[in-house]
């Protein structure tokens, strides 16, 4: 830019551009109004907060990430405060009105200090300084989480869920507690569990007070055929990532038939085929069969036939998570499939819940996942 010569700015109608002691005063104040909204949440006598939205829905609650996520915010500042509330949810579950309140309460000292001139990049370092020498201070005072102790679980637990549901705490307490004591029984691990083990499965309709805490595995999916049973015990789950039907060719093709005879031998090899690829899978000693992709229907029927229970085109994420539980190994083709290949399960059956259908793997081989619903 020439010597001399001011930059203009542009801005849209109803903007205005601040700069030094002034924008920072803003912040300052946007981060604070912030922090404001969800401090009288805080604590045992916290109160609820309700908002109306544009189209007249209404929430009410005293968590600070649910106020914060329903507050239009424009300002930067306040936005990175949003921010911190949202990563404490995700990272910790809880202590979200407690992270946002400190950085207020952050920020209005440093409004102090800035009004005394001290320079802000001073005010970060003293900050850092003081943030090492807090963890060093929760290292020395920490106390070592004993996940056998069923009371002390409890009562982090209900400290988290406060404010989150009503009028069935103790019950969802000890659904939380048997689900990560249950987990750990399962894990190799001493101090610590796997939260992929433990997955929340939400049906609308019922209360609180049904839910229940299932050890296995769900999966939201019907039996293909009404006449496969609807459950099976000292379950062999095979897992495959192929389709029970005729594939077609990747190139085009045309069966000229001039015969009913012709088109009649025609079906019956399609079904021969078919027929063939569930005599693979008996005997293997599947009495569970759970595919990717789909089912043919004369597949199906002769699956039903032969006593096994089948469900398609369940997810990849459902295949490793049952095959984690299992131990059941994903197969490509149906050469591939044998003994050592399947899973083992104590109970695998279907049963409507919430006026869905679903599948419930249960009593499995290796282990248990857990699922609320």
């Amino acid at each position: 830019m020439a010597e001399g010569i001011q930059p203009i700015f542009i801005l849209p109608e109803g903007y205005n551009k601040t700069s030094g002691k002034d924008a920072q005063r803003n912040n300052i104040a946007a981060a604070k109004a912030v922090a404001n909204a969800v401090k009288s949440t805080l604590g045992p006598r916290g109160m609820d907060k309700m908002r109306v939205d544009n189209i007249g829905d209404i929430t009410i609650t005293n968590d600070g990430v649910t106020v914060l996520k329903n507050i239009e915010i424009e300002n930067p500042v306040a936005k990175m405060v949003v921010e911190v509330a949202k990563t404490q949810e995700e990272e910790v579950g809880d202590g979200t009105t407690t992270a946002v309140i400190i950085a207020g309460e952050l920020l209005k000292n440093a409004e102090a200090l800035l009004d005394q001139s001290i320079h802000p990049t001073l005010v970060a370092r003293g900050y850092k300084l003081a943030a090492n020498k807090a963890q060093d201070i929760l290292d020395k005072i920490k106390t070592k989480l004993d996940l056998s102790n069923k009371e002390d679980l409890g009562r982090i637990v209900k400290t988290a869920i406060i404010g989150k549901s009503t009028g069935a705490d103790s019950h969802i307490i000890s659904l939380i507690v048997d689900a990560v004591q249950h987990v750990k029984s399962m894990s190799n691990k001493e101090s610590s569990i796997d939260l992929e083990d433990i997955k929340v499965e939400k049906k609308v309709g019922g209360g609180l007070l049904d839910s229940r805490l299932v050890k296995g595995v769900i999966i939201d999916k019907e039996k293909v055929h009404p006449n496969m049973p609807d459950e099976i015990k000292d379950a062999k789950v095979a897992l495959l990532n192929l389709a029970l039907e005729i594939e077609k060719t990747n190139i085009d093709a045309q069966i000229r038939i001039e015969k009913p005879e012709q088109l009649q031998a025609f079906l019956n090899e399609e079904e021969s085929m078919l027929k063939e690829m569930v005599e693979k899978i008996k005997a293997s000693g599947a009495n569970v069969v759970i595919v990717q992709k789909g089912i043919d229907d004369a597949a199906q029927h002769f699956l039903s036939k032969a006593g096994i229970l089948a469900f398609r085109r369940v997810s990849e994420s459902d295949m490793k998570k049952i095959g984690k539980a299992t131990g059941a190994k994903v197969v490509a083709t149906l050469d591939e499939l044998d003994k050592e290949s399947l899973g083992e399960a104590g109970l695998v059956h279907v049963e409507k819940l919430a006026g869905e259908t679903l599948a419930l793997i249960e009593e499995c081989k290796i282990l248990r996942q857990l699922l609320y619903l």
